[in-house]
């Protein structure tokens, strides 16, 4: 999958979005510490890492669409550059807690349109299907492996040069992101037109059957990380130390990062359309083994498998991307991945709510796999004739490489 780095726009891409994603998780972990030594408060920290996430939910669908009415590139540097000053100005010490807030919320509602941008701009620079699959799931790897190691040395890091630094090390992330973008990413003319519908994008999601089709399978992955959001109770309960908390939390984007791999090696892309469906029904189905009360490396092998077999989303918004027009990918994207949030947010939410009330993390789990399995079988099947019914449709015209017909909206 390296192969797309030969490429200059996509290295520069990659490259950004690598270190945007590693300063992240930085600032995440940086803000927690800052405000709990502050206020001595759990409820304060906690929300102070949530607000890092929520922004991006009204950004996602109301802002995304940025990406279609503006030139992408100019859009990336602008929001880059924003987000380096408002970082930046988190970095100051003794920053009141009221002024940290409005930053935190101010940090992802302005990435929203620069990730919607980033999104839409990979699928122009490469037309040939192969190559674009391919540095999709490069990015999955890369991005995965960010995660896992601000997970594992986040903390100490901040620790070790202090949460001002680690603040500072992000601002300075969005600063050489903008940078790099200007420099070596193309300057492309809008897709779309300022005359279009705010929510042109998400009105032609919800229009197309296959759209709908495959945001619901990516959409699955409120499901699947319900054992993220129990890890420490889960740890308790099969008798498991603290310790392995961290573990359980990165065990399913280990599994993600070698499952993205092995598709990448040994699944054709002509391929890949015919096997997401039975790839998302077993990242679910996994989880449904929880039932038996694993062990920890029983518990550790699952959700790596969940993880392993959970990398079929990157073929999903790959064939999502495909299909949706250029003109409109920027909010057509941005309505799916705030769907995303919102599901993994009410995932988690709801997961606590219902272990909290039958008593057993592992039962929760065990549960949300058995409803992930429920839903994933007709949407699988649902795919399938869709997909079978559009090429019916226009025998004579040739099959793209992905397998994907062109877009019929329903």
């Amino acid at each position: 999958m390296f192969a797309v780095l030969a490429n200059r726009e996509f290295r520069a891409l990659w490259f950004t979005e690598a270190v945007s994603v590693a300063g992240d998780q930085l600032t995440r972990v940086a803000l927690a510490i800052l405000v709990f030594t502050r206020t001595g408060s759990a409820l304060w920290s906690a929300g102070i890492y949530a607000l890092t996430f929520l922004p991006a939910l009204a950004g996602g669908l109301g802002l995304s669409h940025f990406a279609d009415r503006y030139r992408r590139r100019t859009l990336m540097v602008v929001c880059a550059a924003a987000q380096a000053v408002l970082v930046g100005l988190m970095a100051i010490p003794n920053m009141p807690l009221w002024v940290l807030f409005i930053l935190v919320i101010g940090v992802p509602l302005i990435q929203a349109p620069a990730v919607a941008a980033q999104n839409a701009t990979t699928r122009e620079i490469f037309e040939e299907d192969n190559l674009y699959f391919r540095s999709q799931e490069l990015r999955g790897v890369t991005t995965n492996t960010m995660l896992l190691l601000g997970l594992g040395g986040g903390g100490l890091l901040v620790a070790w040069i202090g949460t001002s630094w680690a603040l500072a090390i992000d601002a300075a992330t969005f600063a050489l992101a903008a940078l790099v973008v200007r420099r070596w990413v193309g300057n492309r003319p809008p897709a779309g037109s300022k005359k279009d519908h705010w929510l042109s994008g998400a009105r032609f999601v919800f229009g197309d059957r296959r759209l709908r089709i495959l945001i619901t399978l990516s959409w699955l992955v409120g499901l699947a990380v319900i054992p993220e959001g129990l890890a420490a109770p889960l740890a308790a309960e099969i008798g498991a130390p603290d310790r392995a908390v961290g573990l359980l939390l990165a065990a399913d984007p280990l599994g993600f990062i070698i499952g993205t791999f092995l598709i990448s090696r040994f699944v054709p892309v002509s391929a890949r359309p015919r096997v997401i469906g039975v790839l998302a029904t077993a990242s679910v189905a996994v989880l449904t083994l929880f039932v038996l009360h694993p062990n920890l490396i029983f518990a550790l092998l699952l959700l790596f498998l969940a993880g392993g077999v959970g990398a079929y989303q990157i073929t999903v918004m790959s064939l999502f991307n495909t299909i949706v027009p250029n003109e409109i990918r920027g909010g057509a994207f941005g309505a799916a991945r705030t769907g995303l949030r919102v599901a993994q947010g009410l995932g988690v939410a709801l997961g606590g709510a219902v272990a909290q009330l039958i008593g057993s993390s592992a039962n929760t789990i065990a549960l949300a796999g058995a409803l992930g399995v429920v839903i994933a079988i007709p949407a699988t099947i649902a795919w399938s004739r869709a997909q079978k019914a559009v090429e019916a449709e226009s025998p004579a015209a040739p099959k793209p490489r992905t397998g994907v017909p062109a877009p019929q909206t329903t």
